[in-house]
């Protein structure tokens, strides 16, 4: 990690995303705060655009900064979507300077753009980790909580509602048959001894009736 001056309004230091660098005093709106700085690489040349790595900072078309040298503090600066600083990019002295571009207060992540092209290779299939993406994240978190929430607490007044509707309903049906009973206390079903009493059914049993031979000879006897 490179030595940095007392003097310098910033310092290395631990960020969400590794390190970052952070301001140590308060930096005005438009100060130039750190160089971005490297080998020059020339894109005409095999060897020069053969190299890739995430700290190459294209100034034109032909010329690269290769910023991944140690000396380069300003490679610790991280993306940020809503940032406090810019690139002041100095394309005929092939400079780039990181701006400041609202007030940056003590303890501060100072933070700039990548730019769209850094953003899809290296950061869109992670997920961006600044502060803006995390905050959009940590409210959509929050909405589906309270929206899951919502749904469940809509369930719970719906299955409430109909348990008392089924409650009533019995209730009401209960107090209709007691009515019924009461009205009618002979009816079947009403929880008292019928006083009907079941028919008898009496058999005759037809006896023959006797010739007049067999009873002449029943009196001469």
């Amino acid at each position: 990690m490179p030595a940095i001056s007392a003097r310098k309004p910033y310092r290395i230091g631990r960020s969400r995303t590794g390190l970052g660098l952070f301001a140590t005093r308060k930096i005005k709106k438009g100060t130039r705060i750190i160089r971005y700085f490297g080998p020059m690489l020339d894109c005409k040349k095999p060897k020069d655009d053969a190299i890739d790595n995430k700290y190459l900072f294209e100034i034109t078309s032909r010329w690269t900064i290769d910023g991944s040298v140690r000396r380069n503090t300003a490679r610790y600066i991280n993306h940020a979507c809503k940032p406090n600083a810019e690139s002041d990019v100095k394309t005929k002295k092939r400079r780039v300077y990181i701006r400041a571009i609202k007030a940056i207060h003590p303890g501060d992540e100072i933070n700039y753009d990548y730019g769209t092209d850094y953003f899809k290779e290296f950061l869109k299939p992670i997920g961006c980790k600044c502060d803006a993406c995390e905050k959009k994240r940590a409210k959509k978190r929050a909405e589906a909580r309270a929206e899951k929430l919502r749904l469940r607490r809509k369930a719970e007044k719906k299955a409430l509602k109909k348990s008392e509707k089924a409650k009533r309903k019995l209730e009401k049906a209960k107090a209709k048959k007691l009515k019924f009973n009461a009205a009618h206390p002979h009816a079947r079903g009403s929880g008292k001894p019928s006083k009907t009493k079941s028919a008898r059914t009496k058999s005759f049993v037809s006896r023959p009736a006797k010739s007049p031979a067999l009873a002449n000879r029943a009196s001469s006897t």
